[in-house]
């Protein structure tokens, strides 16, 4: 067991009551832990899986205002986002890059109206800019962007957005709540909920590690579960109608050779009126992402053929060199918790982008949005629930707060710059143990040094923890990560201090649930029929 998911542990055991307690380890329920911690109230985060482990993990990688909704005439939107977008790189400047993209234009009223929409876009930014939009000539639209089919291609008009890497920026939310004083426990499963003449107080939770049970008492119950949003509400009030409509979009990943520059593409209008991005991460390219409706949540939902193969046509379109399935190297796939058109009963909107509920009960639950605007939804649920609990008021302080690890000293190609400070003690960690330096795999950024990071400093507890979510390795590619993974477990098992016997179980149980999952990410293997 890791230290700090050790001393969790030991709070919720010591512990009488919290002021706030957050059910769901994503985005917004660990943003919602900063900002309770920050603010000085006792703060608990329980996530059932691990931290980011669904939806929140399985982004575009874009911080942004949405160009898309330039074009619904979603003014207010934009600007709430596109502000949130600076915050997010001025608080943690290691995590959140530039990006800048080119949107390939066909006619010359294209690029003007493209043009003049993305000169807005700049103008929303305000004192938050990434960068300067402007048309290009076709010559120029090339050098930015070498891999693009220059059949029919007019001009180009380049933007700048934002991207980053979202578990990584997950678990940076954890280890500050963590230094904030609050205590964020991975694999703790909220079971129940304790309730006393109709008010929720508490909840009863299990920790699926070890099979332990908490009885946890709270003054509030924050309920940011994401996608099992409704499976929480109804725990609460089984008679609750369902406020989502889940949707999926899939993301595959392909070499970077397809399109070797520095900016992305983007697509401004697929055959079903969707936005698609080709962005370079990591050394690779990144496309999506489809939009398919979907009876309910899972945490490891399937691609569909037809999913994969809309996005190869549209990319191939774009692309000079069409890619094939044979090229992807990763299928990723995730599924939006979109509030459903009409809202629920009792559900008060703070803005166009997300919604509070506060049950009969006192429990209060934040949905929809998207990663960009973590941070103002996690202080619009935090004020709701402070107030509700009556708390003493404390004003938020995360607009303008360094995150865990905040430097401005780093380089930009250096993958292990997402660490931010902590990267020096990584650099002690390699010059100790001169095998820590190694590869875990040659087709893959992540030294053996990560693993046992991972482990110590960062609550990961599986193999999966440390593969798809604390490195990307899964994500980049999946066939090579299956063949890392069981030099992965054994420095994992060693961490976690088994031995053995013990250590061999572990090993084998990791690995067989580990390749049943990741054999999903891999394209011949990934997709419903």
């Amino acid at each position: 067991m890791s230290v700090q998911r050790s001393e969790s542990i030991q709070r919720i055991e010591s512990q009488d009551i919290w002021d706030v307690l957050i059910i769901g380890g994503g985005a917004t329920g660990l943003g919602a832990g900063v900002d309770a911690a920050a603010r000085g109230y006792s703060t608990l985060v329980l996530e059932a899986a691990d931290f980011c482990q669904a939806t929140s993990s399985r982004s575009t990688k874009l911080v942004h205002g949405g160009v898309r909704y330039l074009q619904q005439m979603n003014f207010s939107l934009v600007y709430d986002a596109l502000h949130e977008r600076g915050h997010m790189r001025r608080n943690a400047p290691h995590l959140v890059d530039d990006q800048s993209f080119i949107v390939p234009t066909y006619s010359w009223w294209e690029t003007f109206y493209y043009g003049i929409g993305l000169v807005m876009y700049d103008l929303l930014s305000g004192p938050f800019s990434f960068g300067r939009s402007y048309p290009m000539v076709r010559s120029r639209a090339y050098r930015h962007v070498p891999g693009l089919n220059p059949v029919g291609v007019k001009a180009g008009v380049r933007y700048h957005d934002g991207q980053f890497d979202d578990s990584r920026y997950a678990m940076t939310l954890a280890r500050t709540m963590h230094d904030l004083g609050g205590a964020p426990v991975n694999h703790m499963q909220v079971r129940s909920l304790i309730k006393e003449h109709g008010t929720v107080l508490g909840v009863v939770a299990v920790d699926t590690l070890t099979g332990k049970e908490y009885t946890i008492h709270a003054r509030s119950v924050i309920n940011a579960t994401g996608i099992f949003t409704d499976s929480i509400r109804q725990m609460d009030d089984p008679s609750a109608q369902p406020i989502l409509q889940p949707s999926q979009g899939i993301h595959i990943m392909l070499d970077r050779s397809f399109c070797p520059g520095e900016a992305g593409i983007l697509i401004p209008k697929t055959d079903d009126g969707r936005v698609v991005f080709i962005l370079p991460w990591h050394d690779k390219l990144i496309v999506g992402t489809t939009d398919t409706e979907v009876e309910g949540p899972e945490m490891e939902p399937k691609a569909t053929n037809e999913e994969v193969d809309f996005l190869l046509e549209h990319v191939g379109r774009f692309l000079a060199r069409k890619p094939q399935r044979k090229d992807v190297r990763s299928v990723f796939n995730g599924i939006r918790p979109l509030i459903k058109a009409k809202g629920a009963e009792g559900t008060s909107a703070l803005s166009r982008d997300h919604y509070l509920t506060v049950s009969p009960s006192g429990m209060v639950t934040i949905a929809g949005g998207k990663w960009t605007t973590y941070r103002k939804m996690a202080e619009d649920v935090v004020n709701v629930s402070a107030e509700s609990a009556g708390l003493p008021k404390v004003a938020s302080r995360t607009a303008n707060m360094p995150l865990h690890g905040w430097t401005r000293d780093f380089d930009k190609d250096d993958p292990l710059r997402v660490y931010g400070s902590d990267v020096y003690e990584l650099y002690d960690l390699m010059e100790q143990d001169e095998l820590l330096a190694e590869l875990i795999h040659p087709r893959l950024p992540y030294r053996k040094a990560e693993v046992v990071w991972a482990v110590q400093k960062e609550m990961a507890q599986t193999l999966y923890g440390v593969l798809a979510l604390r490195t990307r390795a899964l994500l980049l590619d999946a066939a090579a990560t299956v063949e890392a993974a069981p030099e992965v477990a054994r420095i994992m098992a060693a961490e976690l201090g088994l031995s053995g016997d013990a250590a061999k179980n572990w090993i084998d149980t990791q690995l067989t649930d580990f390749t049943e999952v990741a054999s999903q990410y891999i394209a011949d293997n990934c997709c419903e029929l």
